[in-house]
């Protein structure tokens, strides 16, 4: 009977303990929570963290989180009012609010994260197509072009870089799906905190011709810098030569007038060394004579003078056989 009897307490205690199991449930401070008995929601969402009670066995505790989520949607092709086809990935933040809208219509994150797909894909799209690619590449409608400070002024005025005039751009275009957006997600129970476009591309199809063009467009300018560029190497060369050939000439004309003058200088001094006396004219006629006579007589040379000539009248005064008799 004692047996029985304590077999019984603790069968007893047991049911107890998972009756009392099943009534508490803890909220954590990340979340809030739905009742629902039988599939249906009972009184108030529970908000505030902290150990509850419920009814045991036939109510049940579904979590649901109420800290900032993160939506990133797959890129997706969509046409631009300039029939550009690009491809756009976009980025949201969104959290429950309200989240009693939110069970009855969407019951989990999986359910909202399938909404938000079809919502923000439908509003990107219809914003997309009312609008040029310039308008959602640029951010602010006063950015202006950078320039490079080597540049002269006239390269400055040439319209190489300069960007299309636009009216909105890409930080408008992104409050405007944001507006459409929040308002169809807020009957589910959500706030759309933000939205932004992570990457804005050309479609995969067009892509390569896109770039084909940009390359051949920055092509040609490359050369039409390139043919400057030769343009005025040519000219900087030519007025090397000219520089250089003036130089040169300016130099010769110093060097021919200081040679003429020292010439000069020279002459003068040699005339007044041998002016001083009759005797030392004829030694300096002698001299330059016999200078000449170097210069043009040279071995095997055969010298052809007239017997009234200055500089034959050394020569025909000499006297071969003395000459003789003196070296004997």
């Amino acid at each position: 009977m004692n047996k029985f009897l304590k077999i019984l307490g603790v069968l007893i205690l047991v049911a107890g303990t998972y009756v009392v199991t099943s009534a508490v449930y803890t909220v954590n401070e990340v979340e809030q929570v739905i009742i629902t008995q039988f599939g249906k929601p009972v009184g108030e969402p529970v908000t505030t963290a902290g150990l509850k009670l419920k009814l045991p066995f036939v109510q049940e505790v579904n979590a649901i989180d109420k800290r900032v989520l993160e939506w990133d949607g797959s890129p997706s092709d969509m046409p631009t009012k300039d029939k550009l086809y690009i491809s756009v990935d976009l980025y949201a933040r969104w959290r429950i609010t309200e989240p009693l809208p939110y069970f009855l219509r969407l019951r989990d994150e999986r359910s909202a994260q399938s909404r938000l797909d079809d919502i923000l894909g439908s509003e990107t799209r219809n914003a997309v197509a009312k609008h040029e690619l310039i308008e959602l590449i640029r951010t602010t409608k006063d950015r202006v072009p950078l320039r490079d400070t080597l540049l002269t002024d006239a390269e400055l005025k040439q319209d190489i870089g300069s960007l299309v005039p636009i009216t909105k751009g890409r930080a408008v275009i992104e409050a405007q799906i944001f507006e459409a957006a929040a308002e169809k997600v807020r009957v589910f129970g959500i706030e759309l905190l933000d939205i932004r476009f992570k990457r804005i591309n050309y479609n995969e199809s067009v892509r390569p011709k896109i770039y084909d063009r940009m390359i051949s467009e920055r092509r040609q300018i490359a050369e039409r810098f390139l043919s400057e560029g030769n343009g005025e190497a040519a000219r900087i060369r030519g007025n090397r030569v000219r520089d250089l050939n003036k130089i040169q000439s300016e130099a010769y004309r110093q060097v021919e007038e200081i040679r003429g003058l020292a010439d000069a200088k020279a002459t003068e001094i040699y005339s007044k060394a041998y002016n001083q006396s009759p005797q030392s004219v004829e030694f300096y006629e002698f001299t330059r004579t016999m200078q000449a006579y170097k210069l043009m007589i040279a071995d095997n040379t055969t010298l052809v003078l007239s017997t009234d000539s200055d500089v034959f009248k050394f020569l025909k005064g000499m006297n071969p056989d003395a000459e003789s008799a003196t070296q004997k």
